[in-house]
């Protein structure tokens, strides 16, 4: 937030539509826009990829262009939301690990035999097309722009587009929280909070069953009728993954670099109207409230 915060008075006193920018080596976008109030508002990193896929296969459809082939592909902890998109649109959404040297595998593993269109991460990461083959800020600050100026053309804001795939889609949040355990035993406290998430894996999360279990470090996929599959991943990695019978997904890793653990909650809800964001938005906020309660952080 504090990065932006110069743009944003410069777009107020501007009256902007829209404000972007870029870290130090321009691979990650954040964005900022007016909400219904006209107060600017920061978009997180999983709605920048929901907007980017949405506009994408928008697009795509109504040039024609999609011929079947397509796919994109997400890291395991960004919004199932865009799974929604791509496959109302009938385009595989491929799952890979954090970090887009996992997307661009994806993409030369399918050259030649599928079109990529586009993917990302929740870390503001985002990649349309194949020809940069990493995140790149350029070009997705050049989309976003794009984007900003077709939904003002079609009568909206960036933020009712927004809304508006929402009410489609149905509403989702995401929040990371992290446990931080410093000092001598701070490793082996992380490390004893990983084995008893995965020798004790919780059978309901804020009052709703837990439906699929994912473990990365055994690459396992178990379900509720105690059916086991193995999962298709590259390499193993300590990760943990819950899905409930509501749409609660969490994901819990340990930091390779800090002290800590983190765990990513996403939640489910309804929207059925642009109105409605407000109401969505804080009963998603008490869900996720009760999640962390649930999995005592």
């Amino acid at each position: 937030p504090a990065a932006l915060s110069l743009a944003i008075e410069k777009a107020k006193a501007t009256d902007a539509d829209l404000v972007m920018a870029s870290d130090p080596d321009a691979d990650r976008v954040g964005i900022s826009c007016k909400n219904d109030k006209g107060e600017w508002v920061l978009i997180n990193g999983n709605q920048t990829c929901m907007m980017f896929l949405y506009y994408i296969l928008t697009q795509y459809k109504a040039l024609g262009k999609l011929k079947g082939n397509e796919f994109c592909v997400k890291t395991i902890v960004t919004t199932e939301l865009i799974k929604s998109i791509a496959a109302k649109n009938n385009i595989e959404m491929l799952d890979c690990y954090t970090g887009f040297k996992w997307i661009a595998r994806e993409i030369r593993l399918r050259e030649g035999k599928q079109k990529y269109i586009g993917g990302g991460e929740e870390s503001y990461g985002f990649l349309a097309e194949d020809f940069v083959r990493d995140k790149d800020a350029v070009s997705a600050c050049c989309l976003i722009a794009e984007i900003a100026a077709w939904a003002k053309d079609n009568g909206k804001t960036l933020f009712q587009l927004l809304q508006d795939i929402y009410v489609e889609y149905g509403f989702s949040k995401e929040k990371s929280i992290s446990v931080v355990e410093k000092g001598k035993s701070g490793a082996e406290e992380i490390k004893q909070m990983m084995d008893a998430f995965r020798n004790n894996p919780p059978k309901e999360i804020a009052g709703s069953k837990v439906i699929i279990w994912k473990d990365y470090q055994t690459l396992k996929q178990a379900d509720k009728d105690g059916k086991t599959i193995s999962l298709d991943m590259p390499e193993t990695s300590n990760v943990l993954q819950y899905f409930t019978e509501d749409g609660t997904k969490i994901s819990i890793r340990p930091s390779g670099t800090e002290p800590k653990i983190k765990f990513y909650i996403e939640v489910k809800g309804e929207m059925g109207c642009r109105n409605c964001y407000n109401s969505a938005n804080t009963d998603a906020d008490e869900k996720v409230k009760a999640v962390a309660k649930s999995l005592g952080i």
